[in-house]
């Protein structure tokens, strides 16, 4: 089982991750900011986390680049998960230093390829 960190500031978001990542087995912690984020990912570590972009206060942009300069959490996949699907977004987001883009609404077959892919452990195959 992993353990998935999802950062954002919408619950419902945040819910619906959640109940889909729990189905494929993973424990889930939940922040709904980017400094709460951060927080629980220095006092927990986590194998991946999911990042909203647009939050109040602090953008994901500027926590993906925290989270992969510091050296207790760089090696973390960091997924950008967003609304925001122009290219440049995309560009904007891996110049932040995260490891894959996928935009709201999220594709559950994609989110599965993702989970795969940064997780190899993963059993996200079984999830319905």
């Amino acid at each position: 089982m992993s353990k998935i960190l999802v950062i954002d500031d919408d619950p419902a978001n945040r819910d619906i991750l959640r109940t889909r990542l729990e189905l494929a087995g993973h424990e889930v912690m939940e922040a709904s900011n980017g400094e709460e984020g951060v927080r629980l990912l220095e006092a927990a570590a986590s194998d991946l986390v999911f990042l909203d972009v647009m939050m109040p206060r602090v953008d994901g942009w500027q926590i993906c680049r925290q989270i992969k300069s510091n050296p207790k959490t760089k090696a973390i996949p960091v997924v950008m998960l967003t609304a925001l699907g122009q290219q440049i977004d995309q560009l904007r987001g891996f110049e932040s230093g995260a490891d894959d883009y996928l935009t709201k609404p999220w594709d559950p077959e994609r989110l599965t390829a993702t989970l795969e892919r940064l997780l190899p452990e993963s059993r996200s195959a079984e999830a319905p």
